[in-house]
């Protein structure tokens, strides 16, 4: 549509221009076809006076030339004619970075859902649950376990990769579980991207309360024989309980089925749930880590008294 717009103003130019100025004081003919003021303002045809008074016979070509030299460039711009659409060459296919781009464009949006975020940490737990089964065991308690050895070796990384790791499938069944159910809510209201912070920061607290507990709670259990530095912890359950007492906290009212089965008011489930993980810390010697859990309540607190102030 806007070559044959250009087309079509282009010929009237060069009609106007070929076509010889009328006499003076001669009365107008209906041959005469002149540009109207209106059509040369709202296209902004700049032409050389050259073309109109010029004193020698030009040709055809020679005005063609000149009123292409004449237009100007910000016209055929904002009609959205390029250069490069009046090519006669064939053009090339997107190229291969081009290809690149748009896939890890697309991997982006899959992943940046409430879905897509669940299904990304499900998968990182799976996976790291089904190298317990191929990889060195030594490799793995060294890299995937949370200790006081390690974190005094330098593996830093151990803070938050314990975190997926899990030994025994009930272990990770439950927190798979808890974290679709109740991390699915928490993504739709906050953002996938929300709920990703919040697993982390559950996992990276819970595993500082943990070397915490280590370090001062239970310094006596090395006078029995047992070398504390080496208590391994490892798990999800920070970064879930992180989400489940966010969501407990934001809605206090509601009902929780307790597997899947037990309605129970989300405040009591709440109460008896960090209850239960106090009397874990004070007691001691229990297979499941309480200061862990209390870590991720914590995280659960700080982000709810954050969303509190906002409202």
């Amino acid at each position: 549509m806007t070559r044959r717009l250009l087309a079509s103003n282009l010929r009237r130019v060069l009609n106007a221009a070929v076509t010889p100025s009328p006499k003076p004081f001669s009365s107008p003919t209906s041959q005469q076809n002149p540009l109207s003021q209106s059509h040369l303002f709202s296209w902004q045809l700049k032409l050389h006076r050259s073309i109109f008074f010029s004193t020698y016979k030009l040709s055809r070509g020679q005005i063609i030339a000149r009123t292409r030299n004449a237009l100007p460039m910000g016209m055929l711009l904002s009609r959205g004619a390029r250069l490069s659409s009046f090519s006669l060459q064939r053009r090339s296919g997107p190229s291969p970075r081009q290809i690149r781009s748009s896939k890890r464009r697309f991997w982006s949006y899959q992943i940046l859902t409430p879905e897509g975020v669940i299904l990304l940490l499900i998968g990182a737990n799976a996976a790291v649950f089904i190298l317990w089964r191929t990889e060195d065991p030594s490799f793995m308690r060294k890299h995937f376990m949370l200790s006081l050895d390690n974190f005094k070796s330098g593996r830093l990384h151990t803070l938050i990769t314990n975190a997926f790791s899990h030994l025994e499938l009930d272990h990770i069944i439950s927190n798979v579980l808890a974290l679709f159910f109740f991390g699915i809510e928490i993504a739709e209201l906050f953002g996938p991207k929300f709920l990703l912070k919040l697993y982390l920061g559950g996992a990276l607290s819970g595993s500082i309360f943990y070397l915490i507990e280590r370090v001062f709670l239970v310094p006596s259990d090395q006078d029995q024989g047992w070398n504390n530095s080496r208590t391994p912890a490892l798990g999800a359950s920070a970064a879930v309980n992180a989400i489940v007492l966010l969501q407990v906290f934001l809605f206090p009212k509601s009902l929780i089925h307790l597997y899947m089965f037990i309605p129970v008011p989300a405040a009591l489930m709440g109460a008896v749930w960090i209850a239960t993980d106090l009397q874990r810390v004070f007691k001691g010697k229990d297979n499941v880590a309480g200061s862990v859990h209390l870590g991720g309540a914590f995280v659960a607190a700080l982000v709810w008294v954050r969303i509190r102030k906002q409202i």
